[in-house]
């Protein structure tokens, strides 16, 4: 099938010719028809297959012009890299179209976005925390709304954006299209599609947690860090073809202490992008590995779901992701667009349970080599890879403050202060045992 057996306008065949894309992928091919139906839907589909587009055709075609400066379409995404990559999707689908995008994320100053919502926009892409600071302020109200995109929700959920999913919808007009597409379908994210959705027609492109078939998928037991970076170094001095590669780390402190092992080895041409850097900062890593001036750019998984990168030679798991479907994520960064692809994984043995779990989502194999000759086995230990000293509880037991003991002993009678007059008579009966009186004065 070719675009143009599809229900698109000229508009949109125009767009599509000039990007020189000629034949839909399988999920954009399944999720046409569904999502012109007017039914909500969940797209199943490996990142790299083109869910953007998947979703993006069919909403712009029913698209319709008009002078209401509030939004007819809404894509929530979980980073601003995401919001910058879709909004750029959208302007080059819409080229000839007379339509207005705008983005909106955080991290930046709100004055221009408010400025671009007031003017009046078409398309929103945003993600949900200054989603809502704009609704909340009345520069952002959904009463034109026709479609909700919802795109990457299961990261979403990971990075804790459920309330405040909850609270957009509940803001939403009721009648409305809703669509949802990710790589994998959680049992979260299919719980908040049936609890909000209308009886959404889930899409396949493939089985829930396959990896793109065109990545060839091969790792490494390797015994610690270093000497995974001994290891990252050894291959890319002897494999010239990897020449744009993208390697992930499980955290942000992992991936600054990668960059600082391999900063000196390979000067201007390695980048690291996380959440802990400035925006621009970001943005300028983003488009300096886009235009081939990184040759290795080292990410987090959550920075890594908005860098769009067609050309990307190979995938490093520096190390193997705790949750399996972060896996098939990371590894759909390259093998994109029906393009071959090469995925690594490098693991510990207490790794090896991590990796049992992605192969048992996965049900395909991934091939296990021998470590390479001249790899240099490092002894040397990160903290977090230090054995962890335990020591022996002692409980100590309090003592009871309420209950009796030496320091809290009843005073003896005569050791009281107590202010009662005592005769004289009494007195002397209790010295002598009877009653004296006083011999009489003379």
């Amino acid at each position: 099938m070719t675009f143009d057996e599809l229900n698109l306008n000229n508009s949109l065949w125009k767009a599509l010719d000039d990007l020189g894309y000629t034949h839909p992928t399988t999920i954009q091919q399944k999720a046409f028809s569904v999502i012109m139906s007017g039914r909500d839907v969940c797209g199943i589909a490996q990142t790299g297959t083109g869910k953007t587009i998947a979703y993006l055709l069919p909403a712009l075609r029913m698209w319709k012009f008009t002078k209401d400066r509030f939004p007819q379409i809404l894509i929530l995404v979980p980073t601003r890299e995401l919001v910058v990559q879709v909004g750029e999707t959208v302007r080059r689908l819409a080229k000839y179209m007379t339509l207005e995008v705008t983005e909106i994320y955080g991290g930046v100053n709100m004055k221009p976005q408010i400025e671009a919502l007031s003017n009046g926009t078409d398309v929103v892409v945003a993600t949900p925390g200054r989603l809502l600071d704009m609704a909340y302020n009345g520069v952002l109200r959904f009463k034109n709304l026709k479609h909700l995109v919802i795109d990457e929700m299961d990261e979403m959920l990971d990075l804790g954006f459920k309330t405040q999913i909850d609270k957009i919808l509940e803001m939403l007009p009721p009648k409305r299209q809703n669509l949802l597409f990710s790589a994998t379908i959680t049992p979260e994210v299919a719980k908040l599609a049936d609890g909000y959705f209308d009886a959404p027609v889930y899409v396949e492109a493939a089985p829930n947690g396959t990896p793109v078939a065109n990545i060839h998928r091969t790792g490494y037991f390797v015994p610690n860090f270093h000497t995974k970076a001994n290891l990252l170094e050894l291959l890319l001095d002897r494999h010239p073809e990897m020449n744009r590669v993208m390697v992930f780390t499980g955290s942000k402190a992992l991936a600054d202490l990668l960059y600082n092992r391999l900063e000196g080895r390979f000067d201007d041409s390695i980048g690291v992008i996380h959440s802990n850097k400035a925006q621009n900062a970001r943005f300028n890593a983003v488009k300096r590995f886009q235009a081939g001036t990184y040759r290795v750019v080292i990410a987090t998984d959550i920075v890594a779901r908005g860098i769009d990168v067609s050309e990307v030679s190979h995938v490093v798991c520096f190390d193997t992701p705790e949750v399996p479907e972060d896996y098939i994520h990371r590894i759909g960064r390259t093998g994109r667009a029906d393009k071959l692809g090469d995925a690594i994984v490098l693991t510990t043995e207490a790794e090896k349970p991590r990796l049992d779990a992605i192969l048992n989502l996965m049900q395909q194999p991934i091939e296990m080599l021998p470590l390479p000759e001249g790899l240099v086995i490092s002894d040397e230990l990160i903290d977090d890879e230090m054995p962890k000293v335990r020591m022996k509880e002692v409980l100590i037991k309090l003592p009871d403050v309420n209950a009796g003991g030496a320091a809290f002993h009843e005073k003896l009678a005569k050791n009281k202060k107590v202010n009662v007059k005592v005769r004289h008579v009494d007195k002397m009966k209790e010295k002598y045992g009877k009653p004296q009186k006083r011999r009489p004065k003379r």
